[in-house]
């Protein structure tokens, strides 16, 4: 995949992992691209791969998600008893 694939996809994972919304998912990785987390990306194309999107995904929003973001695992749903 190309570099802007690989960002594409990594935001994409964010909505899908942690039920974000599109608006967010796509800042986060924004924050990520300003501080350069991705230029190796950039550099060497070869590391845009499926599993390593899996991995930035998890790694940008531990890193970069703002303060505000409430994410919910996919799977969990809310409802009685959530609070």
């Amino acid at each position: 995949m190309t570099y802007e694939e690989h960002l594409d996809e990594v935001a994409t994972l964010l909505t899908e992992i942690y039920t974000l919304s599109d608006e967010t998912a796509i800042g986060i990785v924004m924050r990520a691209q300003d501080a350069e987390y991705f230029s190796v990306h950039d550099d060497d194309p070869s590391i845009c791969t499926q599993q390593r999107a899996e991995y930035d995904a998890r790694a940008v929003f531990k890193r970069y998600k703002p303060e505000t973001a409430r994410a919910r695992p996919a799977g969990r749903r809310s409802g009685a008893g959530d609070g």
